[in-house]
């Protein structure tokens, strides 16, 4: 697991009060259902700590939230690309 893929892992175990250890995600772990067991309002919820925190808006309209929200990687590639400098 990448440096920012723990600090993603641990942002969404913490906004959302998850029982799940961070630390035995990696890049491929799921968000949706499996892996971190995520719903819709979860999702919501890890959006909007994502802007607070990095600066990134993610629009519940975007086409591409499926794969956005795929993977701990996928989310964190997205972040990487669109962070505010």
């Amino acid at each position: 697991m990448t440096a920012e893929e723990e600090a993603l892992a641990r942002l969404i175990v913490e906004t959302l009060n998850l029982d799940f250890d961070a630390t035995s995600a990696d890049g491929t772990t799921a968000l949706y259902k499996e892996g971190f067991g995520l719903d819709s309002i979860d999702i919501l919820e890890v959006a909007l700590a994502v802007s607070q925190r990095y600066g990134v808006k993610l629009r519940s309209d975007d086409e591409n939230n499926t794969e956005i929200f795929r993977s701990l990687g996928t989310l964190t590639a997205y972040i990487e690309h669109h962070r505010a400098q």
